[in-house]
């Protein structure tokens, strides 16, 4: 890459799931890129040239380390940035409230740091009204006006750790301003490094789009979830169900049910939008409905295992449990928010003995006890009393499993076909 006075020169602050992918993405369109992260250890892994990210691989990192990516802890390598994408964490707080520190303590960073006419833009998932109310204002304290000498924007990510079908850039990438001047500046920020960018009006509107988007897959995830525990007390298998329902070439879209939601975004994002909901009066009911269908997914599961253990005359605190599976989702080894949580805690509460594969994730502490992933041998398979499939990683033979498994609870259809030791979600 070619860089001088005139080469667009950008920071990424917070270098996570969301954050590296988009930072290795600009050198890719020309720009310099800075990537900020407090976190010494990541920065230092990629100055090596290596990947901590599942979907990035250390040949990725090396190659726009050689371009110009320059990862460091330091704010001040922001001071002459033309702009700035923050992508940093938005958890929720244990009330269920949103927790924005991150997002407040990088924006206050950057008050201190950024030149005039640079281009500020959210991508961490906030409530509506968040850009607006406390990243702009904060970024305006020194004087700047915002729209005039800073340009304030929200473009939500759209990564879907795992999926190999649509590049970071190939996603449409929806953005909104603060003001009409601050879209303008975002807009050229970003059209030279996404195939297509959607303008809507402002920020608040782009931020519910990302809201409508999660909270339209948690509340139709909670409608099959709730559709398999139907399915289960009919005796039927629900995966045909819902094949033979997808068959409609119109007005049905196939989700599929699971042993609960997990990742930092379809649990948490629509409690976001109902609690902004909750601060104008307005009741979610959809919202918190599948939320509670959702969170008692993991309990169903643990209730399932009960039931097939008592059939073989077996109590849950005398049996042996092969949990396969403990990432959130299939082809990750990301755990947040994942279900295996709660159901190795739910069945380690029953006194049951516990191992589990995962071969993404080699260690997984629940609560203070710390499980390590055992090898999936033949032997292993077949000394437990049951196995107990929660991620369906591609890279594991579930075929093979199944054949050797004396019992096994799918909770993710990893094995299409029926037999009649192998029970469905």
């Amino acid at each position: 890459m070619h860089t001088g006075d005139d080469t667009p020169r950008v920071g990424v602050v917070g270098l996570g799931y969301v954050g590296l992918p988009l930072a290795l993405a600009f050198p890719q369109a020309g720009y310099e890129v800075v990537g900020v992260d407090i976190d010494e250890d990541r920065v230092e892994t990629l100055r090596d040239g290596q990947s901590y990210v599942t979907d990035i691989s250390d040949e990725e990192v090396a190659t726009a380390i050689a371009e110009g990516f320059n990862p460091t802890t330091e704010y001040e390598a922001l001071s002459d940035v033309n702009g700035v994408s923050i992508c940093v964490p938005t958890p929720l707080r244990k009330t269920g409230q949103p927790n924005l520190s991150y997002v407040a303590d990088a924006t206050e960073r950057l008050a201190e740091v950024l030149p005039n006419g640079c281009t500020v833009i959210l991508e961490s998932t906030v409530y509506p009204g968040a850009t607006e109310d406390l990243v702009a204002p904060t970024l305006s304290e020194n004087g700047n006006v915002v729209g005039e000498d800073v340009y304030v924007a929200f473009s939500p990510e759209r990564i879907d750790p795992g999926r190999k079908d649509y590049a970071l850039t190939e996603i449409p990438k929806v953005l909104g301003g603060v003001t009409p001047s601050c879209g303008d500046h975002a807009m050229a920020l970003y059209e030279g490094v996404f195939d297509e960018v959607v303008r809507v009006e402002s920020s608040t509107e782009a931020e519910l789009v990302k809201l409508l988007e999660n909270t339209f897959r948690a509340v139709n995830i909670g409608l099959i979830n709730e559709i398999a525990m139907i399915a289960n007390d009919l005796d039927v298998d629900v995966w045909q169900v819902v094949e033979a329902a997808s068959t409609k070439p119109y007005g049905f879209m196939p989700f599929y049910p699971g042993p609960g939601l997990g990742g930092h975004c379809i649990p948490i994002d629509p409690l976001y939008l109902s609690w902004k909901a909750g601060q104008q009066g307005i009741e979610t009911r959809f919202i918190d409905l599948a939320d509670q269908v959702n969170r008692e997914m993991p309990v169903h599961v643990v209730r399932r295992i009960n039931e097939l253990l008592n059939q073989e005359g077996l109590a849950v605190s005398q049996s042996s449990i092969l949990v396969v599976g403990v990432a959130y989702k299939a082809g990750v080894s990301d755990v947040r928010e994942s279900p295996a949580y709660d159901v190795i805690g739910l069945l380690d509460e029953r006194g049951a003995e516990i191992s589990y594969h995962d071969p993404y994730v080699p260690e997984f502490k629940v609560e203070e006890k710390i499980h390590q992933s055992v090898d999936l041998s033949g032997e292993q398979v077949r000394n437990v009393d049951i196995v107990l499939v929660l991620t369906d990683h591609d890279v594991i033979n579930f075929e093979w499993l199944g054949r050797r498994a004396s019992l096994m609870l799918d909770t993710r259809n990893a094995i299409k076909d029926s037999q009649p030791h192998i029970e469905k979600l």
